[in-house]
């Protein structure tokens, strides 16, 4: 299986490559400079286009996509923690990263006015002289030089949810210049509302059946959030910006669930009645400071300090039928603070013609506090703190984990010749992490990470890039200690893992990029290949053999291949210079021996594959943009050659849907009076169902005795959203 795998995987790399190198000369070469790598779009390329802010500008780039994503859109192995700052982003404003991780350069594009862009780079190169490393390619947004300007942008309007309900959303942003301050303040309220309705029919191991369930899910959740971002540059060398952001997004649901006893005569009902009240917020207070010297260094100083709180308490009420009394029969309630304090500086310097070098060290504390309460309707005393069940103790429930790390690491940029460039760098960590509370346990870590980006302009308009890297995982501090379990409800909490060490894989990149002429479009290959060791997946922590149990845990090594092949282009060759058409396909495969389950399996988030195709139309004349975008995964539900399976101890999950989801979104957009912005869009337009089929078992899944098949689907709905969007 794994050779014919690799017959696929190799022929289609073929075809890719040969593709690559025969359409260049098909069409004339674009004026994009080899040795600069750089396509520029000035201000005058969106003015017919009334844009409102700098994601509309950047809406009409062909390609984009590609640019945003970044070097490294393939999906990360295992969990997808990202503490610490590190060297790279893939915006930047004035040819700077902003100092901030949730208040970072993406979640400012909707805010910034488009009346203040000079023009947008995308930096295809690799340079010293970039604020940060270019793992793919940057978009680079710089704003007017001006003495004294400001604007005021903002956007008001609804979302219609399937079930009737209507919710607002709105932002307000005020950003301008006066002098040698640059400043944006903004405002927003979003709404998460969302009801999910499910229906699950269970049927037992002989076939027959045992039970449906069907429930309605409401979770209420409107989100508001400030922040700013000023940058204040007192001289010709010297450069200070702050970046704040504030949160608060409290999502209580409810949620009423009708079992039905098939085993019956006849059936009997018992109703199940949810309330789960939450509180979420966050903050973040970030900063940089940097200083050019007269020999051509650069001094860089950035730091972050943010907080991320979470609690939810769900209880559950049982009654026998419609109409009868309810009892409380669950109490589960769970609460996590977690914090980031992180100092970054660095000295970057020409060590020769073509060639420099940057040194610098990271320095960060990060904490998160768990705590899980259980109770349950059982013989014995109840507690208040508990809803009045009786208290259950749960080994490792109440934890601290801190994590002190110190990064020191050296970047060498060499432009070899007009053509070709090599970034090398390395880097070492040492960190201590430290867990207290219900468990005392105290671990020691250090690792080298070398990596090598090598660039090749093959022509004008071709770009090769390739990259080898070594990669740590960083551990998600929530598997340390207990928690709740949102993917089965036979089972209320998972255990922790205190022993948990980090994954660890070699990562190979190949990526060919070709730009047509006269901007036609980008075509697109990326093929990748991790090594991967010590992944992370389930394993067995019984007691004994009537009591199964199972956490995360290292379970051995894997191998991931992956091909994704990206195009967009402009329909000029069918009279539609102002239409553009996106189309997208990966193709994945990874795979890693489980002695939990005794066999080989898939790994997640690595999928079967997905394939997307969008459409975009401007009509300048009119003030008017339409478009849709669909996306769909590949494999049908269960078996091997599904898109996910997930294994645990005692059961197995297929799903329909993977990473990417089927989705059909249709959107019309017009210019009014005023130069006012209206938009209408629908999402979920097809109303997706997601669905999956667990299979239970008797004892270990890998003795193979089935106990019990589950099919459940649940939908959202579709929703429509309306806005309206000005600058002043």
């Amino acid at each position: 299986m794994r050779e014919k795998h690799s017959a696929i995987f190799g022929k289609t790399i073929l075809v890719s490559v040969l593709s690559s190198f025969i359409l260049p000369n098909l069409a004339s070469a674009q004026d994009v400079s080899a040795e600069n790598a750089t396509v520029t779009y000035p201000a005058s390329y969106f003015a017919q286009y009334g844009a409102v802010s700098v994601n509309d500008m950047l809406n009409r780039i062909p390609g984009i996509g590609l640019a945003l994503q970044g070097g490294n859109q393939v999906p990360s192995f295992g969990n997808t923690n990202n503490r610490g700052l590190g060297g790279e982003s893939q915006i930047l404003i004035n040819g700077k990263r902003m100092a901030g991780k949730a208040n970072e350069a993406s979640s400012q594009l909707d805010r910034i006015a488009a009346d203040q862009v000079e023009y947008i780079e995308i930096i295809r190169g690799t340079s010293g002289d970039l604020d940060v490393r270019n793992s793919g390619q940057l978009v680079n947004i710089v704003l007017r030089e001006a003495q004294s300007t400001s604007s005021l942008a903002t956007e008001l309007g609804f979302t219609h949810f399937g079930d009737g309900t209507i919710e607002p959303l709105g932002t307000f942003s005020y950003s301008g210049q006066t002098g040698q301050l640059n400043y944006l303040l903004s405002a927003d309220v979003s709404s998460g509302y969302e009801k999910q309705e499910s229906f699950e029919i269970s049927l037992l191991g002989d076939q027959s059946p045992n039970e449906t369930r069907a429930f309605d899910r409401i979770r209420e959740q409107t989100a508001y959030r400030l922040n700013s971002n000023i940058v204040y540059q007192p001289t010709e060398v010297d450069r200070f910006a702050l970046n704040g952001l504030y949160s608060e997004s409290d999502p209580p649901a409810n949620l009423l669930r009708t079992i039905t006893d098939l085993k019956t005569s006849p059936t009997s009902i018992v109703l199940e009645r949810e309330t789960l009240p939450s509180t979420a917020d966050n903050w973040e207070f970030g900063g940089d400071y940097e200083h050019n010297f007269s020999d051509g260094g650069k001094y860089k100083l950035l730091f972050i300090g943010n907080e991320k709180n979470d609690a939810t308490t769900r209880e559950r009420h049982v009654a026998a039928g419609p109409g009868q009394p309810e009892k409380k029969n669950l109490f589960l309630d769970t609460a996590s603070r977690y914090q980031e304090r992180i100092v970054r500086t660095s000295y970057a310097w020409n060590v020769v013609a073509g060639q420099s070098l940057e040194l610098g060290i990271e320095g960060a504390q990060t904490t998160q506090n768990s705590a899980l309460r259980l109770g349950v309707a059982a013989l014995g005393a109840g507690s208040p703190a508990y809803g009045g069940l009786r208290p259950v103790n749960l080994p490792n429930a109440i934890s601290e984990v801190e994590e002190i790390r110190y990064e020191g690491f050296a970047l060498h940029n060499w432009q070899i010749n007009a053509r070709m460039s090599l970034e090398s760098s390395l880097l070492y960590e040492v960190s201590e992490i430290e867990q207290t509370g219900d468990v005392n346990k105290r671990r020691d870590f250090d690792f080298i990470k070398p990596k090598l980006d090598f660039r090749l302009a093959i022509s004008r308009s071709l770009q090769l890039r390739m990259s080898a890297e070594k990669d740590v995982s960083q551990l998600s501090f929530a598997d340390f200690s207990a928690g709740v379990n949102q993917q089965d409800d036979d089972q209320d909490t998972v255990a922790g893992n205190p022993e948990l060490a980090q994954e660890e894989s070699w990562r190979y990149n190949v990526n060919l990029d070709y730009r047509l002429p006269n901007d036609g479009g980008v075509l697109n290959s990326r093929f990748f290949y991790f090594d991967n060791r010590n992944a992370i997946g389930k394993i067995d922590i019984s007691p004994n053999a009537q009591t199964l149990l199972s956490t995360n845990g290292n379970v051995g090594d894997g191998k991931i291949f992956g091909l994704y092949l990206n195009a967009s282009i402009r329909l000029g060759f069918m009279n539609l210079p102002q239409a553009v058409i996106t189309a997208g396909l990966n193709l994945e495969d990874a795979y890693i021996y489980d002695p939990l389950i005794a066999k080989t399996r898939t790994v997640i988030p690595y999928d079967r594959g997905s394939f997307r195709l969008g459409f975009r139309h401007d009509l300048p004349a009119q003030n008017l943009s339409y478009g849709l975008n669909y996306q769909d995964g590949i494999g049908n539900m269960g078996g091997t050659g599904g898109n996910r399976v997930r294994y645990d101890i005692d059961n197995v999950v297929f799903f329909n849907a993977g990473k990417v989801r089927p989705d059909l979104i249709l959107f019309a957009e017009k210019v009014g009076y005023y130069s006012f912005t209206y938009r209408a869009e629908v999402n979920n337009a097809l109303d997706f169902e997601r669905c999956n089929k667990r299979y239970r078992y008797h004892g270990y899944l890998r003795n193979d005795k089935l106990r019990e098949i589950e099919r459940s689907c649940v939908t959202t709905g579709t929703q429509f959203v309306f806005k309206v969007r000005a600058t002043f």
